[in-house]
């Protein structure tokens, strides 16, 4: 079982909760969301974010105070990627589930979190795992979010390899 598998209980995502890198990926999976159903280009979707809904209040209020420069880099990321992580993404899926049977946030999750695990090696697994698990908490009260760890949790195996195995390759390199 991964570490991200226990979410009850999780606190809501705020940028003065969880923290400000939490509240960016939040942000980055309904700017991720808002992509896939308009087509809209990333760096407008960005920008309106950054206007609006990161550095505001109202409606906004649950988004401001977030890390803009994580929640830029996976937002344009993810877009730029968008086909090369749905390859990660698809054989991750349980045998006979297409990509296409997933809703759209799901999807708008599971790129952020395969961006995030592909490109950002200075974040750890299980941190990337957790976060969108909790992401995925403040959309579903159902089985989604274990289905997110499920998909991480074996995409981040593959993408970053086995700790063990890299810890192992090391004590049997000579003059390692």
């Amino acid at each position: 079982m991964s570490p991200a598998a226990n979410t009850k209980n999780r606190a809501p995502i705020r940028a003065g909760g969880r923290g400000r890198r939490s509240v960016a990926r939040l942000a980055a999976a309904q700017a991720l969301y808002q992509i896939l159903l308009t087509g809209t280009p990333a760096e407008t979707v960005v920008a309106e974010f950054l206007a609006h809904r990161l550095g505001g209040g109202g409606d906004a209020a649950p988004l401001a105070g977030g890390d803009r420069t994580l929640f830029a880099d996976l937002v344009r990321g993810a877009a730029a990627r968008s086909a090369e992580l749905d390859g990660f993404i698809a054989p991750a899926l349980a045998e006979g589930w297409p990509l296409e049977r997933l809703e759209t946030i799901l999807r708008a999750i599971l790129w952020a979190g395969a961006y995030e695990l592909s490109a950002r090696p200075d974040i750890p697994l299980e941190v990337v795992i957790d976060e969108y698990v909790t992401v995925a908490h403040a959309f579903f009260a159902g089985r989604e979010p274990a289905f997110v760890n499920g998909v991480l949790d074996r995409l981040g195996h593959r993408l970053r390899g086995d700790g063990l195995e890299a810890a192992v390759r090391d004590e049997t390199t000579p003059g390692a």
